[in-house]
């Protein structure tokens, strides 16, 4: 099958996308280049112009070529035999739409399917599965009670719902913060829990080219402005990912033990990755990722790494996996342009 690494997407995580497809690229240097452009236009791009792109957290990238609809180029991957690599994170690349529309023509793709995704990237859902594989989560505050909450736990964090969390936080320290948490409600649904002081963590699960899962070593974050948001994660050189994480050999084990329930309890495919607050109390579940970043600089080729995982290595056995998923794999037909007319 042709490989084919398509990358960046309509939301506001297509920067990270892109840079995710930089890595993706490195170690796959013979894939296609597919870029989803948020017109949902997608657009053949040369590996010179995707690595010449100096600074992808920042910019954006531009094709430089007319493409052709989404659907289109769906339909000219499954004519062409293609394999698809995902080199994307957020919305519809992430919560299962992209998923049901390669499922729908039988088009092979890495990470999980449509189902497992949509559950995970909705957080209240993915807590209450959390809850059900006896994981620990954070209850949950209703918009109404957001005033009284506040006076019972003296600090709440308010996240959207269905979106990354690096963008959108709200950390309500003061009555002045409720306000700015109900106008952002008023756009899109929030996710509102007291907030739990501890450590940041981050644990992923790999799926082998065999079908047996793993646990990777869990990372500890140390946000280098308090708050692990976009700017902490690629912006900041004070930021401190540590991998293996300075954990107690107990809290190693549980952080591996509930990121792998969790994957399970979703249905989750290929690989994820599950945050959590390691707290007084031990770790408390937040989200899990099923398109976590793939960057030079994320953390899930971290652990890898730690893990002694090489990341071609690593791709290979995706491709392996999600071409053996997908029943309609290896069926084709005529073959068009990627190019608009």
């Amino acid at each position: 099958m042709r490989t084919t690494i398509l990358f960046g997407g309509t939301n506001k995580e297509r920067l990270v996308s892109v840079a995710s497809a930089q890595a993706l690229h490195r170690a796959l240097p013979e894939a296609d280049l597919w870029f989803w452009h948020v017109a949902d236009t997608v657009h053949e791009v040369g590996s010179k112009a995707l690595l010449e792109h100096s600074r992808p957290f920042e910019d954006e990238f531009r094709p430089g070529n007319r493409g052709i609809a989404l659907e289109a180029a769906l339909d000219k991957a499954k004519a062409e035999d293609r394999v698809l690599v995902l080199g994307l994170h957020g919305g519809r690349a992430e919560n299962g739409e992209l998923q049901a529309m390669c499922e729908m023509r039988g088009i092979p793709f890495t990470g999980s399917g449509s189902a497992s995704s949509n559950l995970a990237f909705d957080k209240v859902a993915a807590k209450r599965f959390a809850a059900i594989a006896g994981v620990a989560a954070p209850a949950g505050v209703a918009l109404e009670n957001l005033d009284a909450a506040f006076a019972e736990y003296g600090r709440l964090i308010a996240k959207p719902a269905r979106d990354g969390s690096s963008y959108g936080l709200i950390f309500v320290n003061a009555k002045q913060d409720l306000v700015a948490v109900r106008n952002a409600a008023r756009i899109e649904e929030y996710l509102i829990e007291p907030f739990i002081a501890g450590v940041e963590a981050t644990c992923g699960v790999l799926e082998q080219s065999d079908g047996t899962l793993m646990s990777l070593p869990p990372i500890e974050i140390v946000p280098g402005e308090g708050t692990f948001d976009y700017t902490a994660k690629y912006l900041l050189k004070s930021t401190q990912e540590i991998c293996p994480g300075r954990f107690s050999p107990d809290i190693t084990a549980q952080l591996q033990d509930q990121a792998l329930r969790v994957h399970k309890a979703l249905s989750c495919s290929g690989y994820s990755r599950t945050d959590f607050i390691v707290s007084a109390n031990g770790p408390v579940y937040l989200e899990t990722n099923t398109l976590p970043g793939l960057t030079a600089a994320s953390l899930y080729p971290k652990a890898l790494k730690a893990q002694g995982i090489e990341f071609p290595d690593f791709l290979r056995d995706q491709i392996a996996l999600a071409e053996r998923r997908s029943p309609g794999a290896g069926v084709t037909g005529p073959a068009g342009s990627l190019t608009g007319r």
